[in-house]
């Protein structure tokens, strides 16, 4: 067995015996694991509910996963709790989806970028200049979508993972060691991305050097060089400090990173109709909210980049005619899902196309 293949049987080795034991301590629906009330009285069941999100405290995941969390303890008088969990505390995005679609854990906020490999379909969220330039028109595409919250929901159920909602953390920015204003700059250049056939191609498209990262090696590698940008909603960047290790910032707004609230598909069909509901009523809330929450995290962000002194970063704005050039590169991209990603022909894509463009 090849260096390879151990690191590969002793990752799986983990997630698996990690899966064992989350899913054997997880509690069922009468299982009485809750101490923060005694739910008397309540029409639900003891429980709790593990929530991993791709992110930390401060940020926008997990803050959602924080705040939903909050709201089912006091719609069950204490009844059920759900456990929000940190980035890292699972082991990396790649492994949190295996917990979710194997039930250790109930429910996760996760980026469609990281599913792309096995639900192909969802790499559509990495077109670029698709939605709108309005992050609240896109918001607002995202919660009622048929394509999106029935087509595509469909398509992540055949993995034991059913989508709740869509949802955006905020336009895409793109910092860089050098500056970025016309698709040439992009030339040769090593661009971190995530683990998603479709952002590679998207990036080839301007020119670049796509290299695949999870985002907790990112930081070091911007550091030293191994990749010289990376593209990321502004509260990201600024949360992550990723601004200390890279000279410019270009407010792009290129694409909307999309997170999905998602909960094991096997596990939601078993609960009762009162905690289904419970359960969809909460997500429906949250869209507002967590519009809300993004907007307030960018715009802080934005205002603590801009006038950090110590870590200075030159912010580009491009011109309408400036992401006109990359928008020309970006829409041939399309094709390529249609045609080499898809396994519906590009349906999903196409309706929503159309109801994109009804929206606006």
């Amino acid at each position: 067995m090849n260096i390879f293949n151990k690191k590969y049987f002793f990752g799986l080795l983990t997630v698996v015996t990690l899966s064992f034991l989350l899913v054997a301590c997880g509690g069922g629906e009468d299982e009485a694991t809750n101490d923060s009330g005694n739910g008397e009285g309540s029409e639900y069941s003891q429980d709790t509910w593990k929530f991993v999100t791709e992110e930390v405290k401060g940020q926008v995941q997990y803050e959602y996963a924080a705040e939903f969390a909050k709201r089912i303890n006091e719609k069950t008088d204490g009844a059920i709790t759900v456990e929000p969990y940190e980035y890292g505390g699972l082991g990396s995005e790649t492994d949190q989806v295996e917990l979710l679609q194997n039930g250790g854990v109930q429910m996760a906020v996760m980026s469609p970028g990281f599913t792309g490999g096995m639900v192909k379909e969802g790499q559509i969220f990495a077109l670029q200049f698709l939605f709108p330039d309005s992050v609240e028109k896109t918001q607002e595409i995202l919660t009622n979508s048929e394509a999106l919250n029935t087509d595509l929901r469909a398509r992540y159920e055949e993995y034991s993972i059913s989508p709740l909602a869509f949802w955006t953390e905020g336009a895409m920015q793109w910092t860089s060691s050098t500056p970025v204003e016309k698709p040439s700059d992009f030339k040769n250049f090593k661009m971190r991305t995530q683990e998603s056939p479709l952002i590679l191609e998207s990036y080839e498209a301007y020119g670049a050097d796509p290299t695949p990262m999870s985002w907790s090696e990112l930081y070091t590698a911007l550091d030293n060089g191994t990749v010289q940008g990376q593209e990321n909603p502004i509260f990201f960047i600024g949360d992550a400090s990723f601004h200390e290790v890279q000279d410019y910032m270009t407010i792009s707004n290129h694409n909307n990173y999309v997170a999905m609230t998602t909960v094991n598909s096997d596990w939601y069909d078993s609960l009762g109709e009162a905690e289904q509901k419970l359960i969809d009523e909460t997500v429906q809330e949250m869209q507002d909210w967590v519009f809300e929450e993004q907007q307030r995290e960018n715009e802080k962000f934005l205002e603590e980049i801009k006038n950090d002194t110590t870590n200075p970063t030159e912010i580009i704005e491009l011109t309408e005619e400036q992401r006109q050039a990359f928008k020309d590169l970006a829409i041939p991209v399309r094709d390529f899902y249609r045609e080499n990603v898809s396994t519906v022909n590009g349906e999903i894509l196409d309706k929503l196309v159309k109801e994109i463009e009804d929206a606006q």
